[in-house]
């Protein structure tokens, strides 16, 4: 099969999918493609074939040779995960020993605490007066609040950290991006020694305290948590406020009814349109066909889960912004075995800032055109770079 496309995509408009993306969909669902770094992969763009391969064991985040294996990006988040071997059991253990940092009950009785949080960086943001970057004021601060006190992070450690995942998942420099692995990893290890000496009901705790996690397993894995535990509900922040001020019928509708919050979260995590890479990376653990398309052991797949979320064959007019649409087959948070430990965390947050801002912020409105808009291109998660407001 010939090669398709080049990746990453072109996405200069932050409220749609990459134009070469959608094109590539409309042809059909399994694509050949070239990443980054030049290597070949094969590209999942239909959502029923996403959605089921999500959940399909014989795809891995391992690989039985990592040297060789084909890659994204030289960033921590695109490395091959080992071991291959032990790659299930390893999964089912993590997830277990985490599982009850992330209950219902858990995620229930931090719910007052994150509706506080936001209620008091509105005060901030409004106390600063109009025009105001919501990114700054808002998306930034509280996803790292939040985990910062799920995870045991000290808050005031924010700027070190901060600037550690940026430099980490940075895709145009590798030289960067492995600064800030080092950076990162040096990081988790002193949390990991300092719960040691006073642990506390945290994660970062309960990981130092396990018998079966080596140190590097633990640090990483902290790491981990830490950068994907704020920066994606930081994208998804800027970017569903600027896709609901873009729509302002919509706006006005949950202005109307704040009641719609929960279901116009879900689409916003359906319709954000955030980085240019192919997709959620998986290597094939086996020969296998996808839609007739025979992918071989070892082959790098890519799950393009923006594009399976903008499958109109699911979602009709998927480029249209609609609060009241049934969303619940988006698979922003994956599916299955591998289904987000934090989504349910994601979920609170966001339904707190969208509550608080239609009920207090009613005229919200953008103080510049969308297009102007800045988008963070060399960031792996990619999103705003900053969301100026009035009011």
């Amino acid at each position: 099969m010939t090669i398709a496309a080049q990746l990453p995509f072109d996405q200069r408009d932050p409220l749609r999918i990459a134009p070469r993306l959608r094109e590539l969909q409309a042809r059909g669902p399994v694509h050949r493609v070239r990443t980054a770094l030049g290597d070949e992969a094969w590209l999942v763009t239909d959502h029923a074939r996403v959605r089921r391969l999500l959940d399909d064991a014989r795809l891995g985040r391992s690989h039985p040779t990592p040297e060789s294996a084909a890659r994204t990006g030289e960033t921590l988040f695109d490395a091959v995960l080992g071991g291959f071997d032990t790659e299930a059991a390893d999964h089912a253990r993590l997830r277990t020993l985490l599982q009850p940092h992330f209950s219902p009950r858990r995620m229930r009785d931090l719910r007052p605490r994150v509706e506080a949080l936001t209620a008091g960086l509105l005060d901030e943001l409004t106390g600063h007066g109009p025009p105001a970057d919501l990114h700054a004021h808002l998306a930034v601060p509280l996803p790292i609040l939040v985990i910062c006190e799920l995870l045991g992070v000290p808050y005031e450690d924010h700027d070190r950290f901060r600037a550690a995942t940026a430099d980490a998942a940075h895709t145009g420099d590798p030289d960067r991006s492995r600064r800030g692995v080092r950076d990162l990893f040096a990081y988790g290890h002193e949390l990991l020694a300092r719960k040691r000496a006073e642990p506390g009901d945290d994660v970062i705790s309960r990981l130092a305290a396990a018998e079966d996690i080596g140190d590097e397993e633990a640090a990483g894995l902290s790491m981990a948590l830490l950068f994907a535990g704020h920066e994606t509900t930081v994208v998804h922040i800027g970017l569903g406020v600027l896709l609901l001020l873009a729509n302002p019928e919509q706006w006005r509708a949950l202005v109307a009814d704040p009641g719609l919050v929960p279901k116009a979260v879900e689409e916003i995590l359906r319709a954000s349109a955030k980085g240019t890479g192919g997709g959620i990376p998986r290597y094939a653990r086996e020969d296998l066909e996808i839609d007739g398309t025979t992918v071989r052991a070892g082959d790098l797949v890519l799950l393009g889960h923006g594009a399976a979320n903008h499958d109109p064959a699911v979602f009709p007019d998927p480029d249209r912004l609609d609060i009241a649409r049934p969303t619940a087959a988006h698979v922003t948070f994956g599916h299955g075995a591998r289904y987000c430990l934090g989504a349910p965390l994601a979920r609170i947050e966001l339904q707190a800032v969208f509550t608080r801002l239609v009920t207090h912020l009613p005229t919200l409105r953008l103080a510049v055109d969308a297009d102007t808009l800045r988008v963070r291109r060399d960031a792996l998660t990619g999103g705003l770079a900053e969301l100026p407001v009035r009011w």
